[in-house]
């Protein structure tokens, strides 16, 4: 294990050396859902957590860094901002990023893909900037350096074993940020089979928090395409953690401890039969097969079902009720708009014929397409950003 050691100063400013000293690390969300993950981080111990623009900021080590990728669901990345100093013109910059101890953070056999954003800042141009902070690694710990414009995490360019470096300069401060997780957290080794424009599980994870699901109740998905929705109830029902089964960049970086990390792992909660099943059907058989095969390498099999069915069809899996929750076709991406409204409308008359007392949660980009359901929505959840649309979050209370 790395000895604690007090976090040096560059510049007056701290630099995230020690595996314990608390520094801030940013959980990147989808603009919409901060407040659902707010709530998750704070339900999982995370110190400080508050809601930002595009995320959540907390505070702690290293291990926390690791933590937050291992058992949050929602979080899109994870970001360790490990330093900053001002800089007023490229050639401050050069010298105060040659100053600043990288070998704490990066090894000089990982390569490192340098990412810049300027901001109201006398330094304006990011392709300089990034310039100075890649010759500055490249000869100060020798880092190798990957080309602009390859991405981080890219197996097929043969950067599957490079970290991205994100540097934010704003009223001229220059934010330092290593991204942990590599690739987005929403790939967690499960789902290899999907249907088209299929949800993410970060952002089903938090449909389900806002939608009120605790683990605790039944979840019905009755157009489950690749099963994201009750694979995803299922998991948390369980107590499966979402970064199980994945590697992650924090891996790769030398503040990494594989014994404290393999430690953390085994005194997270242990799986656990959550007594539920969670349902899903679709009016697709390979849809259908598709989700059995993803639940099966979730290790979620025994806690799902899957059954082919029509909106029309569709009848309560079990008793008592519990969520009813759908990510129906937009008519954006998928669909014909005009279409569509059958398919709202006889999704809205099976669930209020059907289904007293189960609560539905139906997400859409169409506002038209959800009032086809006439089912007695409470006020719609904030825009969400989902696939370059803005999508919403429609609920229900108990159905008379």
């Amino acid at each position: 294990m790395t000895n604690p050691v007090a976090a040096p100063k560059v510049c007056g400013y701290a630099v995230a050396m020690d595996q314990s000293a608390p520094f801030e690390i940013f959980l990147v969300a989808p603009p919409g859902v901060e407040p659902w993950l707010c709530d998750e981080a704070r339900a999982a111990g995370f110190a400080e957590a508050t809601a930002v623009a595009g995320g959540v900021t907390v505070r702690g080590g290293w291990p926390e860094v690791w933590r937050a990728n291992l058992v949050l669901r929602g979080a899109v990345r994870v970001l360790a901002r490990i330093g900053s100093f001002r800089a007023l013109h490229l050639a401050q910059l050069d010298k105060r990023a040659r100053r600043f101890p990288w070998a704490g953070v990066l090894r000089p056999d990982v390569p490192v893909r340098v990412e810049v954003t300027c901001r109201a800042s006398r330094i304006y141009h990011a392709g300089a900037a990034a310039q100075r902070i890649e010759t500055a690694l490249r000869e100060e710990l020798g880092v190798p350096i990957l080309p602009r414009g390859q991405a981080a995490g890219d197996e097929d360019e043969g950067s599957g074993d490079a970290v991205a470096l994100k540097v934010r300069i704003e009223d001229d401060l220059v934010t330092l940020s290593l991204d942990s997780s590599g690739e987005p957290l929403h790939r967690r080794g499960h789902k290899q089979q999907v249907n088209k424009a299929p949800m993410r599980e970060t952002l089903a994870a938090m449909i389900l928090r806002g939608a009120g699901f605790d683990g605790t109740g039944p979840v019905y998905d009755p157009m489950c395409g690749s099963g994201t929705f009750p694979i995803e109830a299922a998991e948390i029902a369980a107590g499966l953690l979402p970064g199980r089964s994945r590697g992650f960049a924090f891996e790769r970086l030398a503040s990494f401890d594989a014994g404290t990390w393999a430690a953390l792992k085994a005194g997270q909660a242990v799986p656990r039969d959550p007594g539920l099943r969670f349902y899903g059907s679709d009016r697709d058989t390979g849809a259908v097969a598709m989700s059995r095969a993803n639940a099966e390498r979730a290790g979620v099999a025994v806690f799902t079902r899957f059954e082919r069915a029509t909106v029309a069809e569709m009848q309560p899996p079990c008793e008592p009720p519990g969520l009813l929750v759908v990510n129906p076709p937009y008519g954006a991406r998928i669909g014909d708009r005009r279409l569509l409204f059958g398919l709202y409308g006889a999704f809205g008359q099976s669930a209020l014929q059907r289904f007293r007392g189960w609560r539905v949660a139906l997400v859409t980009s169409d506002t038209g397409l959800a009032r086809a359901t006439d089912l007695p929505f409470l006020p719609p959840g904030p825009a969400i950003a989902h696939g370059g649309l803005r999508i919403q979050l429609w609920q229900t209370g108990p159905l008379a």
